[in-house]
């Protein structure tokens, strides 16, 4: 299992859900106070980690929701393909292909013997940062 359950209205702006079954980060949070008729209201606007859309969400503040478990991790790139890299684990010595970052910023700074931090988050890998 991927991630844990949580309530809504536990939700804090920068906090991490899954929305529409994909991992995203919220960037943005209203919250309406309960009615005669209801539950108070959550809407939240989140941007997925793996590919930048922006995506709404409306929920009562006691409903549940799903919460990404973030494995943050640190690799050394073994080597660089026109459209994937060889990523070794630090600590496992694990070897993974992934695709190349389409963060411009981050792709123009990797290169082969480069150390990186990667993020797995439900069995997809997400190079999040170059170091040094």
């Amino acid at each position: 299992m991927s991630f844990k359950i949580s309530k809504v209205g536990e939700l804090k702006q920068g906090s991490y859900a899954i929305i529409n079954d994909e991992p995203s980060q919220i960037v943005s949070i209203q919250k309406s106070k309960p009615g005669k008729h209801g539950s108070a209201k959550f809407r939240c606007t989140a941007i997925s980690i793996f590919d930048g859309r922006k995506q709404s969400f409306v929920s009562s503040t006691d409903a549940n929701i799903q919460i990404p478990i973030v494995d943050k991790r640190s690799g050394q790139v073994v080597s660089m393909g026109p459209t994937s890299i060889q990523l070794m684990d630090l600590e496992t010595y694990d070897m993974m292909d992934i695709a190349i970052p389409k963060d411009e910023e981050i792709a123009s700074k990797l290169g082969a013997g480069k150390d990186v931090e990667y993020w797995i988050i439900m069995g997809r890998v997400k190079i999040q940062r170059v170091k040094n």
